[in-house]
C-alpha cells in the first residue's frame, strides 16, 4: 500500500514559540541560524547593550553573544549572509532621520552555542538622499549584498548597498523603489523572495535580476508591536515576532506562488478510506523549524474567534501607538 503524501491542511498557521528570557523585552529582529537548526538570533531595541541572543524552537535562550568594542545606539535588525556572518543593523533613528550616519556590525556565527564575546567588524552607512530612520536590514543569501528599508509614516524606500561592504570608508546606500511603512524584512533562503512587514501588514516580493517585483499582501497575525520577520530554513513559512515581555513568535505558512522558486508546494492528499479522522478540535501546528507537529490539545493553529480577533486588534492598535510614542521620545 502506497502511503499518502502529506496534506496541505497539516501546514497551518500557529504560535511557534514564546521568547521567555526576561532580558529580551524589545525583540526587534529575527534571523534563522545557518549552523544550528531550530535556532533563531534576536536582539533588543535600544538601551540594552552590545548583545545578540540565540533562542531555540522552545523560546529558550541558548547563548548570549557580546559584540566586542561596540556601543550600539538603536539596533533594529539582524540578517545572516552567505559568508556565514551575522549582520546587525544599528540603523534606527529616533530623531526622525538626524544621524549623519548609521552602522552595520558583522561577526562570524559561532560554531558553538554558549555565552561568549566575539570580534566584530563595523561598517559605516549613509544614504545618498540624506539621513533617515530605518528598521529593516536584509542581506541577500546568494550575492551577499545588503539592503535597508527606511521607515516613514507616509512610506519609505528600499535602499541598496554597495556590491560589497567596506571598512575603508563610508558605504553609500542608494534608493531603489518606494515601500510602505516597514519595521523589518527578510529574504528567503534561496534569495528569490523578499518579505517586508509593518505593524499590521506584510508584502511579498519576487526578487528578480536584483530588484523586487511585488507579488501581493500576506496574511499577518495581530501582534502588540510587530517588529520582526524571517523565513524558516526550509523557506515554507514566515515567522513573525513582536516586542514585549514573553513575546510570542507566530508561524505563517506560504503556498503556491508565495513559495520561493526552489520550494515545491506540498501535494494535496485526499483522505484514504482507511484513514481515521482527526479528533474534533485537534489540528497540526507547524514547528519553528518548518516541520509539522501534532498536539492532542486545542491547537493555536485553529483560528481565534471574532471576539478574540477584535480584542487583539485593539491591543495591536494600542501597542502601535505606544511604539510610535516611544520612538518619538527616543526610547
Amino acid at each position: 500500500m502506497v502511503a499518502a503524501p502529506p496534506a496541505r491542511a497539516a501546514d497551518r498557521p500557529g504560535q511557534a514559540f514564546t521568547i521567555s528570557d526576561p532580558r529580551i523585552t524589545e525583540s526587534s529582529g529575527l534571523a534563522a541560524s545557518h549552523g544550528h537548526p531550530g535556532v533563531y538570533w534576536t536582539h533588543n531595541d535600544s538601551d540594552d547593550g552590545p548583545y545578540v541572543y540565540a533562542v531555540d524552537s522552545q523560546g529558550r535562550t541558548v547563548a548570549t553573544v557580546t559584540l566586542r568594542g561596540i556601543e550600539p545606539r538603536d539596533v533594529e535588525a539582524i540578517s545572516i549572509g552567505p559568508d556565514g556572518r551575522i549582520y546587525v543593523g544599528d540603523i534606527g533613528d529616533n530623531l526622525g532621520g538626524k544621524w549623519p550616519e548609521v552602522w552595520i556590525y558583522a561577526f562570524a556565527e559561532p560554531a558553538e552555542l554558549r555565552d561568549q564575546t566575539v570580534e566584530t567588524v563595523r561598517y559605516r552607512v549613509r544614504y545618498e538622499d540624506g539621513p533617515r530612520d530605518a528598521e529593516a536590514l536584509m542581506v541577500h543569501p546568494v550575492t551577499g549584498r545588503a539592503y535597508i528599508a527606511s521607515k516613514k509614516q507616509g512610506g519609505g524606500g528600499l535602499y541598496q548597498g554597495p556590491e560589497k561592504l567596506s571598512t575603508a570608508g563610508v558605504n553609500t546606500f542608494r534608493r531603489m523603489v518606494d515601500v510602505p511603512w516597514i519595521t523589518d524584512g527578510a529574504f528567503s533562503p534561496d534569495g528569490t523572495r523578499l518579505v517586508l512587514r509593518g505593524y499590521f501588514d506584510a508584502t511579498l516580493y519576487r526578487w528578480k535580476d536584483g530588484a523586487p517585483v511585488k507579488l501581493g499582501p500576506l496574511s499577518t497575525p495581530f501582534q502588540r508591536q510587530g517588529e520582526s520577520v524571517t523565513f524558516t530554513p526550509d523557506g515554507r513559512a514566515l515567522l513573525y515576532g513582536t516586542e514585549g515581555k514573553d513575546s510570542p513568535v507566530w508561524r505563517s505558512p506560504l503556498d503556491d506562488d508565495q513559495l520561493p522558486d526552489t520550494v515545491q508546494p506540498l501535494p494535496s492528499a485526499a483522505p484514504s478510506s482507511g484513514a481515521a479522522a482527526p479528533p474534533s478540535g485537534s489540528a497540526a501546528a507547524g514547528g519553528a523549524d518548518g516541520s509539522s507537529s501534532s498536539s492532542s490539545s486545542s491547537s493555536p493553529s485553529e483560528g481565534p474567534s471574532d471576539r478574540t480577533l477584535g480584542v487583539l486588534f485593539l491591543l495591536a492598535v494600542v501597542g502601535a501607538v505606544f511604539g510610535l510614542r516611544k520612538k518619538r521620545r527616543g526610547g
